[in-house]
């Protein structure tokens, strides 16, 4: 007889929570389960329902669902750093966000999360070469979700846009690994100059909302960026900085304020990290 290979079915904690939470939302909520369905339990991967909702999110009379579903697929397929990049992102917004309250609730209901991973196949075209592909993604998430990052802006995991409205991020910009920021913040220019002109943001950084970091500076690893400052220069390690021009107001006060999201002039607990 023949040997019987069996079939192993890859763990997946994330995905595999995402899904008990749909089935608990059709029970409690009989009238979202079609949402649930189409949209999850109808998958069998976390890719497979990121590339529907990137295609259901940004159709239009220009692009049919069916390609951009293709495009998705595609490019879930190629790069498995997508999915991954995915799953962090929505622990991220679970463990930040005090408004979430699921796994489920950035795939289905936060727009700065979709937008994220929307992004996310944005650059993945530009890396392909698709460059007027990839700029109809960027245009379509600006329509859509009201956040506008260039699809050659460099984003690391772990990324938590909370409320995400009027977000900017510049072709050049560079964003680390496990940071928050919140509504209306710009990662931008200071002129018409072109080349590497956006700001480099470190790991661990929170940038409150509204603020607007400009040119081709740093932003140290946990550091802190206080609501409404204009971030002109470079910023070292673990420093709060506030106000127009923004200058060092103190120490970032926890060792990872991008977790505590504590944006309070003071020194924050960090005692429970």
């Amino acid at each position: 007889m023949g040997e019987v290979k069996a079939r192993i079915t890859p763990v997946d904690p994330v995905w595999s929570r995402i899904c008990d939470e749909a089935f608990e939302m059709v029970r409690t909520e009989p009238l979202l389960g079609g949402l649930a369905h189409s949209s999850l339990l109808h998958h069998a991967t976390m890719e497979r329902a990121l590339a529907y909702r990137f295609s259901l999110k940004l159709a239009s009379g220009e692009m049919s669902e069916q390609i951009l579903r293709e495009i998705a697929d595609e490019a879930y397929a190629a790069d498995p750093e997508l999915g991954q990049a995915a799953r962090a992102d929505v622990m991220a917004v679970f463990d930040r966000d005090p408004a979430c309250q699921s796994y489920l609730q950035p795939l289905l209901f936060f727009k700065g999360f979709q937008a994220v991973q929307a992004y996310r196949v944005g650059h993945w075209l530009w890396r392909q070469g698709r460059r007027e592909m990839a700029w109809f993604v960027q245009m379509r998430v600006s329509e859509v979700f009201g956040v506008d990052i260039h699809p050659n802006a460099r984003i690391g995991r772990g990324l938590m846009i909370d409320h995400a409205h009027s977000i900017v991020i510049g072709e050049t910009a560079v964003v680390g690994d496990n940071v928050s920021m919140l509504h209306s913040v710009t990662l931008g220019g200071t002129g018409k100059e072109d080349g590497d002109r956006h700001p480099k943001i470190g790991d661990g950084v929170l940038i409150g909302a509204g603020a607007k970091v400009l040119g081709n500076i740093h932003i140290g690893n946990c550091s802190r960026i206080a609501a409404g400052s204009v971030v002109l220069a470079d910023v070292p390690a673990c420093k709060t900085v506030a106000g127009v021009p923004a200058r060092i107001v103190g120490e970032a006060g926890c060792s990872q304020p991008a977790i505590t999201m504590d944006q309070r002039l003071k020194d924050c607990d960090c005692t429970d990290l």
